[in-house]
């Protein structure tokens, strides 16, 4: 954090003696800067000559301090103090027994709440839970061990209050999720993203839109949604078994054809499998054509690239109906085995 600050006199309205005086004018610029994002903020006080020599001058500093970097969280899209403490209120649950439930160190969330930037994945993870009930009730009841019986205890109330509330619109995203689950057989969680993302690029080449609206990055594992890695990593390499019960009703009949086919033709594959397929293909490539081997990155797989590419797939396998899809699964099946990829 850099500051810049100055003081000049001038004639200007006092609000303490509410009359033209001459007055000393206080600014103060705070300056928030990280790789290449800057967020500053300028505070400006004015106060009489006779306040100033009676030594009564503002401290701008945690003003402006607090408002470059609201300011720095608004460029990054990080969760803001207030939005922390509504999730602290809405399950009823402290910082200290919060942080321990995430896994993070028992003074994180404190520090958070009281203005220090949280980061990316941090950040993530408090939006997912603030929005998704129910991940946090299954996140509290596998951790529960961490926190003390009495916080335990209340926050399962708090959280099946909201619940009770109203139940939990789902995305379209999750929607699909749903779905996927329903037609494939044990699906782990890094199944679960290939299959999203085989499903996202066949809906645009055969119907000329995409599914859900999100972005995909290119993790070394391949294509990756962080909304659904996040609810579903506590299965690690396990088959995600809950009640999905079907909640498409965003869905229309064609994306859940897409899906559906696109679960028959790659829901039988492992997910190690399906991660070399999107190894294969440009989308993952070009996202990460800077990045190291095996290197983690948050990099977006661009809609454009994907859009290019599986309307080339659908051109050069002759897709006319959405069936036509297996043979380009077997095709890229066949060339990573080729390649001793396939164990």
């Amino acid at each position: 954090m850099k500051w810049k600050g100055d003081g000049v006199h001038m004639m200007r309205f006092c609000k303490n003696c509410r009359e033209i005086k001459n007055c000393s004018v206080q600014s103060e610029t705070a300056i928030k800067k990280s790789r290449d994002i800057t967020a500053d903020a300028v505070r400006e006080s004015v106060y009489c000559c006779t306040f100033a020599s009676e030594g009564y001058l503002p401290t701008l500093r945690d003003d402006t301090l607090r408002k470059a970097c609201d300011d720095y969280r608004e460029t990054l899209k990080l969760i803001k103090a207030e939005e922390i403490e509504e999730i602290l209120k809405k399950y009823d649950i402290g910082k200290r027994p919060l942080s321990l439930l995430l896994g993070w160190k028992e003074n994180t969330l404190s520090r958070y709440a009281t203005g220090d930037l949280p980061t990316k994945d941090c950040s993530e993870m408090l939006k997912l839970i603030s929005h998704n009930a129910a991940y946090y009730q299954n996140l509290l009841e596998h951790h529960k061990e961490k926190i003390s019986l009495e916080a335990y205890h209340k926050s399962l109330a708090a959280v099946k209050e909201v619940m009770g509330r109203k139940e939990e619109e789902l995305s379209k995203m999750e929607e699909a999720v749903c779905c996927l689950l329903e037609e494939a057989v044990e699906i782990t969680p890094l199944a679960l993203q290939k299959l999203l993302y085989f499903a996202q690029g066949f809906q645009k080449a055969f119907h000329g839109e995409f599914m859900f609206e999100e972005d995909c990055e290119a993790w070394s594992h391949g294509p990756v949604y962080r909304r659904i890695y996040e609810k579903y990593r506590n299965y690690g390499y396990l088959p995600i078994e809950e009640d999905h019960q079907s909640r498409c009703n965003k869905l229309s009949i064609k994306e859940k054809e897409i899906l559906k086919t696109v679960a028959e033709f790659f829901g039988c594959y492992s997910g190690k499998v399906l991660e070399r397929m999107t190894h294969e293909e440009e989308p993952w490539r070009n996202a990460r054509r800077n990045t190291d081997e095996g290197a983690s990155s948050s990099e977006v797989i661009q809609k454009e690239s994907m859009t290019r590419y599986f309307s080339s797939v659908g051109e050069k396998y002759n897709m006319i109906n959405i069936s036509d899809i297996k043979e380009y699964a077997l095709s890229i099946y066949e060339e990573i085995r080729h390649k001793g990829f396939c164990l």
